[in-house]
């Protein structure tokens, strides 16, 4: 049995679709024997997962699933490996690296406050 990294893309579409394309990129982890099971896997998830529904406006929002545009065998797993890159061509790039900025700070707060929970439910119930 062997690791594959596949990208699987969404198309979002809100309404009548006139607005500016979105898509969803998202990278999941596959185990299949072989590189074409791993695809049909992939895409299985994808098709699976299209979806439908009303927004907090009321208006129809549809997952359109594209198909599944990357895929690649993990060898080995080694800390620090490289699993994903993109490069971003932003206009902002002050903006824009503010916004990582932000998104990391997200991230160390809600660990910190998951660890406080932790913490605070052990002294509660004391087993």
């Amino acid at each position: 049995m062997n690791w594959f990294l596949a990208k699987i893309v969404f198309r979002i579409i809100c309404g009548e679709g006139n607005h500016k394309a979105q898509f969803d990129e998202q990278l999941r982890l596959i185990k299949a024997d072989s590189k074409e099971l791993a695809f049909e896997k992939a895409k299985s998830l994808g098709e699976n997962e299209e979806d439908t529904f009303m927004n907090v406006d009321q208006k129809l929002v549809r997952w359109q699933f594209i198909n599944v545009s990357e895929l690649y065998r993990i060898s080995e797993l080694i800390d620090g490996a490289e699993m994903y890159s993109r490069i971003e061509e932003k206009d902002d790039g002050d903006g824009y690296a503010n916004i990582i900025h932000k998104k990391a700070e997200h991230i160390q707060l809600c660990t910190t406050d998951q660890v406080l929970q932790l913490v605070y439910h052990s002294c509660q119930n004391p087993h």
